[in-house]
């Protein structure tokens, strides 16, 4: 069984000090639980610095790990996972994150 990520990448927020207190405030102490209690292995909370042309289509990206894809569909499909979910669209104020679910092919160099 591959394991799998739930991946959220947060558009650029109108209010860049609102989003991120409401993240680290809010989101990531009631979502980190949420997530944690469902199997996940891991969360990357990846802020973004740049990209290769131009203005970067994303503020942040969040990587959920799970070790099955069936894991992170039962977390989505949860009531608490999708209170978890619907409270990243709340914080963020740039427009509606992105919302992926991907299973890994890990290379290893």
């Amino acid at each position: 069984m591959a394991a799998a990520k739930l991946i959220v990448m947060y558009p650029t927020p109108k209010d860049v000090d609102a989003f991120e207190r409401a993240y680290s405030a809010e989101h990531i102490p009631m979502a980190a639980p949420i997530f944690e209690a469902a199997g996940a292995t891991k969360a990357v909370l990846t802020p973004i610095s740049g990209a290769a042309s131009g203005t970067p289509p994303f503020h942040r990206i969040a990587e959920i790990h799970f070790r099955s894809l069936e894991a992170l569909q039962a977390c989505a499909a949860s009531e608490a996972g999708r209170n978890a979910l619907a409270d990243a669209r709340r914080i963020s104020n740039g427009g509606p994150p992105t919302v992926l679910i991907a299973e890994e092919n890990v290379v290893t160099f």
